[in-house]
């Protein structure tokens, strides 16, 4: 019932953003144990880059995989990956969940990045 609701909201929030390839999606998910992050062209339905709790970037710095300063690390880690490939600006899709904890953190990481949105 839990992950129907929250296919439901990001059904719902994906008819009101679209990615494209100069302001691709952020798109987040979370797990028990592990976040993940990565930039979506929604137009040439393409993943451009990720990152998440489990890549080898995240590994050689941290331990712990389901906390708010490892979602913030993942954050920093794909605005690196961004800027890498040339990409500021953002849309930002929460995935359905609610925009508070592992969330927000992941999202503040991309903000000290340098990502826009």
């Amino acid at each position: 019932m839990k992950k129907q609701a929250r296919a439901y909201r990001h059904k719902r929030i994906l008819k009101k953003i679209q990615g494209t390839a100069l302001r691709p999606r952020l798109v987040v998910f979370r797990s028990h144990k592990h976040i993940y992050a990565q930039l979506v062209d929604d137009r040439a339905q393409k993943v451009i880059t990720g990152a998440s709790t489990l890549s080898a970037q995240f590994k050689k710095k941290n331990n712990k995989t389901a906390d708010k300063t490892a979602a913030k690390e993942v954050g920093k880690i794909i605005a690196d990956l961004a800027k890498s490939k040339k990409i500021n600006v953002v849309c930002f899709d929460r995935g359905g969940y609610k925009f508070h904890g592992r969330i927000k953190s992941l999202a503040e990481g991309a903000r000290e990045g340098g990502l826009k949105f």
